[in-house]
């Protein structure tokens, strides 16, 4: 099987790190050779946080190179954005429709761009956005988006769903499983 490669990008606090031990988990669970790196940019100040993950038969860098991603998964609009030189033709960028203003808009000194999803179609961009803030809320909490945001990804894989919701038993805590069991269904099922 050839490489296949998973960019998660999303704002220090998120979940992301826990998104990208889930899928790894699952992958390493199937058989794949499996690498994750994580970038942290300025992450506990609300900055952007990168995570790579790539599976196959044979995999030698943890690194995803321009052109080469087959998914972006996004926590917040202006992250897809931001990385979208990333995706390989025909990719898939799933985003999360959630709006967090960057320190820039914050301070005033610029505004968030509108349509900025519009504007990534217009260019052929692959986009499947989904308002996983207000499904993880309807599972029980806002902290739960990185889950649902596995759920949507989970459609793109020819990986029973029942394995993702064994590797949710396996990464997170115990009294959260139940929650993020409901989250995870909730964005396959979007």
């Amino acid at each position: 099987m050839e490489t296949k490669n998973v960019m998660i990008v999303g704002v220090g606090g998120q979940g992301s790190l826990l998104a990208s031990k889930l899928l790894g988990r699952l992958l390493v669970d199937e058989g794949f050779d499996v690498k994750v790196s994580e970038v942290h940019g300025m992450s506990q100040r609300g900055g952007s946080v990168v995570t790579y993950v790539r599976f196959g038969d044979k995999v030698y860098s943890p690194v995803i190179e321009d052109g080469e991603a087959d998914f972006i998964v996004s926590f917040e609009k202006i992250e897809a954005a931001r990385y979208t030189q990333i995706l390989k033709e025909n990719g898939v960028v799933i985003v999360n429709t959630q709006q967090i203003d960057p320190m820039p808009v914050i301070i005033g000194a610029t505004t968030y761009p509108e349509n900025i999803l519009d504007e990534m179609r217009e260019k052929g961009i692959n986009v499947d956005a989904i308002d996983a803030l207000s499904l993880a809320q309807e599972a029980g909490s806002a902290k739960a988006c990185n889950i649902v945001l596995m759920g949507r990804l989970a459609k793109y894989f020819d990986i029973d769903r029942e394995k993702w919701l064994c590797a949710i038993e396996k990464c997170v805590k115990p009294q959260f499983v139940e929650l993020n069991k409901k989250a995870f269904e909730l964005g396959y099922n979007f």
